[in-house]
């Protein structure tokens, strides 16, 4: 019995972290969950970010998949052109084995 609810448990757990990383890009700030800044170095991010092609490859944190509806998405953000407005600051990495936090004080937004 104990076996079948941790089972159970760490299933729940893997879904909610998958869909997590489903994205959605608004055209105004106050439709968004998130204001995200996209820093040129990976230095000043709190969140390395990989753009994956499949919803099903976002598993993992900085594993993004951009949604085509806001109703699909787990969050929805915008992007902002200061980073004194954004609650995330994110850096674009060419590999998926890149990706991951910097900071990990803002991984509650992505939850």
């Amino acid at each position: 019995m104990k076996k079948m609810i941790l089972s159970l448990f760490l299933l729940v757990l893997f879904v909610a972290t998958a869909e997590a990383q489903r994205v959605y890009s608004v055209d105004s700030k106050y439709d968004a969950d998130i204001k995200v800044y996209v820093a040129d170095s990976k230095y000043d991010a709190h969140l390395k970010v990989y753009k994956v092609s499949s919803k099903y490859d976002a598993t993992e944190d900085g594993l993004w998949f951009f949604e085509d509806s806001k109703y699909d998405a787990k969050k929805k953000i915008y992007f902002v052109d200061s980073k004194y407005d954004a609650d995330l600051i994110i850096y674009w990495v060419d590999s998926k084995y890149d990706a991951g936090w910097n900071d990990k004080s803002k991984q509650h937004l992505l939850q």
